[in-house]
């Protein structure tokens, strides 16, 4: 028998203890030895709970017991998890957590702790959520070079983005369906601002690439000024509009890394991502683009990918699973402005399209109701920044700006 621990009770901690209780004979079989929940930390009361009697406010029940062996935080944010998780791993214990923001934050100083104390902390739920993401990279891609990651890795953002497209709702419509349908939090900035995003694609680009990369280092966008005229002018142009944690390696060995609304065409593979699901497109060497796909948000599917974490280190409680990367500083990232895309503009004034084609050179264009859309051949986001400057300084009032993703 295996005793672990569980902090935080809410929506994800509930369910891990209900897979662990429904599903104890599922989990014998596969690892020959019963998951115990000894502890169940929480502020709350939980007098109907099945394990009522082994609920505790106190996280020193936890730390000091020998028995326990693998605990699991999901009690999100980064206090108290990160002190509670460093303690934990300091005394011997391996780590199981969902939490995007503790992993984006503090992956490298724990990862390396629990090399250190030769324990295990495994954060496979943490990007997304039911979506097997983090062991497929960290082992079944490991023959390739990863080029490039890319995905739609919001529920939330996905769900008002689909709800706009398919149904023409506003945005600010779209959201509070969101919020009533319960897929976005009644502060929903993390999510809407591209928050929650950028966490997930750090991490995913800290375990392509083998450096942390912190989320202040990224450049973000949300989709709170994304209008239906863009939605619309992307349609006919062949594209869909979706929030993108995108990052690829260059010649030379840096990346480019961004969090944005994209254009992704129609032929893409994310393109027919819609609602709350997430799609995560990987592009290797060798094995060229694996798409994983699934509800990246949710109870049971996110305790699940918790569920797997738990029994992989209850497996390995005297040997290590190799999952692994170095602190990083920035120094491989490059600037924001320096990253080379086509861009979408949507523009109103006088003479809009000669201007542009005089300023852009190349351009394909879309007019309607006294506003033209344009998209850019390829060029840097400085150089871009700059012509629009230029536009706006013959007359010409740029609406709005959404970068093409060729994914």
């Amino acid at each position: 028998m295996v005793s672990v621990a569980i902090m935080g009770h809410g929506v994800v901690g509930s369910g891990v203890a209900e897979i662990l209780l429904t599903h104890k004979q599922k989990l014998f079989s596969s690892l020959g030895e019963e998951i115990y929940i000894k502890k169940v930390l929480d502020l709350r009361e939980f007098p109907d709970s099945p394990i009522a009697d082994r609920f505790t406010k106190d996280f020193e029940e936890i730390i000091n017991d020998l028995e326990i062996r693998v605990v699991v935080e999901v009690m999100g944010g980064l206090n108290p998890a990160y002190t509670f998780v460093k303690r934990c791993l300091k005394a011997g214990k391996s780590v199981v957590t969902s939490n995007k923001e503790l992993v984006a934050a503090h992956g490298a100083e724990l990862l390396a702790l629990a090399k250190e104390e030769n324990v295990n902390f495994m954060f496979e739920a943490s990007v997304g959520g039911g979506i097997p993401i983090i062991r497929p990279m960290n082992q079944c891609l490991v023959a390739n070079n990863v080029r490039e990651v890319a995905g739609i890795l919001n529920g939330t953002t996905n769900f008002i983005l689909t709800k706009m497209i398919e149904d023409g709702m506003q945005f600010e419509d779209a959201l509070k369906l969101a919020q009533d349908l319960g897929f976005a939090e009644r502060n929903p900035e993390a999510d809407i601002e591209g928050h929650d995003a950028c966490r997930k694609i750090c991490i995913l680009a800290s375990l392509a690439y083998g450096k942390h990369v912190y989320p202040q280092s990224v450049h973000t966008e949300g989709i709170t000024n994304i209008t239906l005229e863009d939605v619309n002018f992307a349609e006919a142009f062949g594209y869909v509009i979706k929030l993108i944690g995108r990052v690829r390696k260059l010649d030379g060995g840096k990346i480019d890394i961004i969090t944005a609304p994209m254009l992704v065409p129609f032929k893409s593979q994310l393109s027919n991502i819609d609602n709350e699901f997430n799609g995560i497109m990987v592009r290797g060497d060798c094995v060229g683009d694996v798409v994983f796909y699934g509800k990246g948000a949710g109870k049971l599917p996110t305790a699940s990918a918790v569920v797997a974490d738990i029994v992989d280190c209850c497996k390995h409680l005297k040997a290590r699973r190799f999952l692994f990367w170095a602190d990083g500083d920035g120094s491989n990232i490059i600037d924001y402005r320096d990253s080379v895309s086509a861009m979408y503009i949507r523009v109103s004034g006088d003479d809009a399209e000669v201007k542009a084609e005089k300023i852009f050179g190349e351009i394909n264009t879309v007019a309607d109701n006294g506003q033209l859309a344009i998209i850019t051949s390829d060029m840097s986001y400085g150089e871009f920044e700059s012509k629009c400057a230029a536009l706006e300084g013959e007359g010409v009032k740029v609406l709005s700006a959404i970068r093409i993703g060729d994914i």
